[in-house]
């Protein structure tokens, strides 16, 4: 018996703080999409982790006037999943899925592919994400791709808004006891926090009357006081900008498109936040390296590039993925 969604497609694009799920039809009508929370394998297993899905995708079949039930609902699963790193990683995610049965064929890869996807008209090209970490994949027509682990500093990589606010405040901390260079994030950190000095909004996270999750808010104050022409600052945006050109890089020269016009897709939270003083650097760094690679920003979410993927593997034509985008696109400026 075939899907209850003939060639349709189920997209994930699961992150670590949310995950999006789109039922898209051969077409690319999207006929329904619901959101939860994020997805994380690595504490409770892919088991445990693919089973809180569940409710994800009956609301988004609900919303399409279907029930999810013995028989596939799509032809294809398109899961793009954060925490799916490592090949051993991706191996037991797609038994999981398989093994849940909403789709007659299962592809399963790292988000960053999402990311990538959903801003390029083919699958071709390179994407860095800079969200709460950093990452970065490749691929090509043909299949090949470039990634990495992402581990963290144990597999090379530095940067994202997480890395980026410990380096504000240690940078802040240095200035303060005398140990570096000044720089008027000393200041500009108590008064974001509404504290009167440095050490007070230390002790405030010390002594839990901040919640630790508060620190990523040092983040955009980084950029500001950057954007305000502090050296300091600045110099940890310039460290960021290199990093993520570094990895874009080292997947355009293993893809063999180091010299050839491309797209190289930015996404995550630090990337989409707008700050120039980043971008810029981003910009001027990446034609220093690849001279005709072009830098965009996304502005459709991950979960397109999830659903184009999986409508890649249904071999739907372009009309389709035009009318997928189209139900994403964000509205006209005023």
């Amino acid at each position: 018996m075939g899907a209850l969604v003939p060639g349709g497609v189920l997209a994930f694009d699961a992150g670590n703080s949310k995950t999006d799920v789109a039922l898209v039809a051969a077409d690319g009508t999207v006929l329904g999409t619901a959101r939860g929370g994020g997805f994380e394998p690595q504490k409770l297993g892919a088991d445990l982790a693919v089973d809180g899905l569940e409710p994800l995708v009956r609301a988004a079949a609900a919303a399409a006037g279907l029930r999810v039930g013995n028989v596939p609902l799509v032809q294809q699963v398109s899961a793009c999943l954060a925490n799916a790193d490592l090949p051993v990683e991706v191996e037991e995610l797609t038994r999981v899925f398989e093994e849940r049965g909403w789709a007659e064929s299962v592809y399963v890869t790292n988000d960053t592919f999402a990311l990538l996807r959903s801003g390029v008209d083919e699958p071709r090209g390179v994407a860095v994400v800079c969200g709460a970490g950093i990452n970065c994949s490749g691929m090509l027509p043909d299949g090949r791709t470039a990634r990495f682990p992402a581990l963290g500093k144990v597999t090379g990589d530095w940067g994202g808004g997480a890395q980026l606010a410990e380096e504000a405040f240690w940078s802040a901390s240095r200035a303060e006891d005398g140990r570096g260079p000044a720089t008027a994030l000393v200041t500009a950190l108590p008064a974001h926090y509404g504290k009167p000095s440095l050490n007070a909004v230390i002790e405030a996270f010390h002594f839990g009357e901040f919640p630790i999750e508060r620190q990523l808010e040092a983040g955009p104050v980084l950029f500001q006081v950057a954007a305000a022409g502090d050296t300091v600052a600045l110099g940890i945006v310039q460290q960021q900008a290199e990093e993520i050109v570094a990895m874009a890089s080292s997947a355009l020269r293993r893809l063999d498109l180091l010299d050839e016009r491309v797209t190289v897709v930015l996404g995550g939270g630090v990337l989409t936040a707008g700050h120039s003083v980043l971008l810029e650097r981003v910009s001027r760094l990446l034609a220093e390296v690849a001279p005709k690679a072009v830098p965009r920003v996304v502005d459709v979410p991950p979960v397109v590039g999830a659903a184009l993927l999986g409508l890649d593997h249904t071999a739907a034509g372009t009309t389709a993925q035009e009318r997928l985008r189209a139900a994403f696109a964000p509205p006209p400026a005023a």
